[in-house]
């Protein structure tokens, strides 16, 4: 190979940003000349690694655009410990269905029970498999729609968050919405509707969410939004924190009345 050829490879590597296969040239060309590999082969070799590097790549910004607060994962999720929750039911959302359907996935229960878990799971899935993910907590949310709301940029905030394929919401109910949070969460969730999937969290049952929202118009209206399209799941088992504590000796089996 002449010096014009060699330089013009690794220039036309630079330009066309195959960084993998001009990091790799130089060495596996080697080989590929001891070991008499075909062109072919030595062209998907490069090609094999270029894709896979990529994909790395591509897979590492989109959890980091996920923003979620810990990784958690289905298989670390104790089933048996909440005998309330179906197998079938988180086999069939953990093949992600409901993303490719645009349908809705709400965690009802008291707090401890693996709601953030469950919801955080299925986002890292998603992730693996390609999907755009954001994770929020909901009074966080619902402050930055306000403030967007403020500054006259709402619909330009709403607009980046239905570019994602899942949306998670943990934690509604554990801080009430005033009026304008509330019409600003109405305004994501319309915009979402029947186009994008999105998972909530919540330790209140729907017949509060009026409290939370502090507008029951305005809650029946999201929840007509939400449920349309939608698979609940009340889980109703014990906390996982008690059930630690209680292996630790902290706590009695039975509480005081």
């Amino acid at each position: 190979m002449s010096a014009l050829v060699y330089e013009r490879v690794h220039d036309n590597l630079k330009r066309l940003k195959l960084a993998t296969i001009e990091s790799l040239l130089d060495n596996y060309l080697e080989i590929a000349a001891k070991e008499e590999r075909s062109t072919l082969e030595v062209l998907d070799y490069f090609l094999v690694q270029e894709v896979k590097s990529k994909e790395e790549r591509a897979l590492e910004l989109r959890m980091r655009l996920a923003a979620f607060p810990m990784e958690k994962r289905l298989e670390d999720f104790d089933l048996s410990f909440q005998p309330s929750l179906d197998p079938a039911v988180i086999r069939d959302l953990a093949s992600l269905r409901s993303i490719h359907h645009a349908e809705n996935v709400v965690f009802l229960g008291p707090p401890g029970v693996g709601k953030t878990h469950l919801a955080l799971a299925l986002g890292h899935e998603a992730v693996k498999q390609g999907f755009r993910v954001y994770y929020a907590n909901a009074s966080s949310l619902i402050e930055r729609l306000m403030k967007a709301n403020r500054e006259n940029k709402l619909e330009e905030r709403i607009k980046a968050l239905t570019k994602f394929h899942l949306l998670i919401i943990d934690e509604i109910g554990y801080l009430p919405f005033d009026s304008e949070g509330a019409h600003c969460f109405f305004s994501l969730i319309s915009r979402r509707y029947e186009k994008s999937s999105t998972i909530f969290t919540s330790n209140k049952s729907y017949g509060e969410w009026g409290e939370t929202f502090g507008d029951h118009v305005i809650a029946a209206a999201v929840l007509d939004r939400i449920l349309r399209h939608c698979t609940t799941l009340n889980i109703k088992g014990d906390s996982y924190h008690l059930k630690k504590r209680r292996k630790q000796g902290l706590f009695s089996h039975t509480l005081p009345g």
